[in-house]
């Protein structure tokens, strides 16, 4: 029986680059999610294992000690979440933020997961919270919430109030570790379907293989520019991940109808800004910005309503879906009553 875990024991081997089972990492989140670690520790826990580099055991025992010290949700619905990783420093409009909705408008139940800026000026939180969305809804709130509205919000620092105890460490390492990858991986309602966005090239293939073990359906996407969303500046790799299964394939916007755009045309700003743009797309503005939301809202869909084997097939069909959920105004009809249901709650 092997010895159980210390801290000198799990450093010294990410020391020697040794792989931790999933048993350590989860021990390891644990006593940091309990405030039982130090900020040394801590900090040569993370920076450590990005050193070495994670194994999909590795991220899968740091998420699920992590959803088990979370408030989570208890769906007994498919739903579908479209979320990224952040750090591709692109500072585009919230790309994942109105895809969700237009998802939604669609009748996909969607539970988004996510938090204030980190690596740019508007995060998902920011961006709704200007828009008078109530982003500190309690689990009740926001089951009641995708119930009725078709969409809901879990805002990650109330959902995970237990990963405060490493947020100063993870500043001042000011680099991009592990933790940056659980945010995907942590939605406290466990969507079985995603979209799911990653920045860092060198982790897409442990993040699949991470969603294939849940025997999740996930679109795991990376713009070839960097973006973590499916891209319209060029093409986007991407991973489709399905029955425990994963196939590497390619995206390409022209070949879907969809003109090349570029970074400028994506590019966001503040919280304001960006809900200006929220706005725009809802009131049926065309360009750019809608292409590469209705793109990923089809991606979603893909998701969410299966794999045909075909995702060109796929992403063509849920692209007619997605933009007459923007064109009947269901996406804008959708977004007004989240707003009218945030006014109803405490949060």
């Amino acid at each position: 029986m092997p010895d159980a875990p210390t801290w000198p024991s799990i450093l010294g081997r990410l020391i020697d680059r040794a792989d931790l089972s999933e048993e350590e990492t989860a021990w390891a989140m644990d006593q940091i999610m309990t405030d039982a670690a130090t900020p040394s520790q801590i900090g040569g826990f993370a920076v450590g294992l990005r050193a070495k580099g994670e194994t999909p055991a590795e991220i899968s025992g740091m998420a699920s000690a992590m959803l088990a010290h979370a408030r989570t949700l208890d769906i007994d619905y498919t739903a579908v979440d479209i979320v990224g990783t952040g750090g591709d420093r692109a500072g585009s409009v919230n790309i994942s933020t109105m895809s969700s909705l237009v998802v939604a408008a669609t009748g996909a139940p969607v539970v988004k997961h996510g938090s204030r800026a980190a690596s740019s000026k508007s995060g998902a939180a920011d961006v709704l919270e200007t828009m008078g969305v109530a982003i500190t809804m309690s689990p009740e709130d926001v089951l009641r919430c995708v119930s009725e509205v078709g969409i809901g919000f879990c805002f990650a620092p109330a959902f995970h109030p237990a990963l405060k105890y490493a947020g100063a460490t993870r500043r001042e390492l000011g680099v991009p570790t592990t933790f940056n990858m659980l945010g995907p991986l942590s939605n406290p309602a466990q969507p079985s379907a995603s979209l799911i966005g990653c920045a860092y090239r060198d982790k897409t293939r442990v993040l699949a293989e991470v969603y294939a073990h849940r025997g999740h359906d996930v679109l795991l996407v990376r713009g070839d520019d960097g973006l973590d969303e499916i891209t319209t500046t060029t093409t986007t790799t991407a991973w489709i991940i399905t029955g425990g299964t994963i196939r590497e394939t390619t995206i390409d916007p022209q070949a879907l109808g969809i003109p090349l755009a570029t970074e400028a045309d994506l590019k966001g700003g503040t919280p304001e800004i960006n809900a200006r743009a929220v706005h725009e797309l809802v009131s049926g503005k065309t360009g750019p910005v809608r292409d590469a939301v209705l793109l990923n809202a089809a991606g979603a869909l893909t998701a969410y309503h299966g794999f045909s084997g075909d995702l060109a097939a796929d992403l063509s069909a849920h692209l007619e879906r997605a933009a007459e959920a923007l064109d009947s105004s269901a996406t804008a009809d959708l977004l007004q009553r989240w707003i009218a249901f945030s006014a109803t709650t405490a949060g």
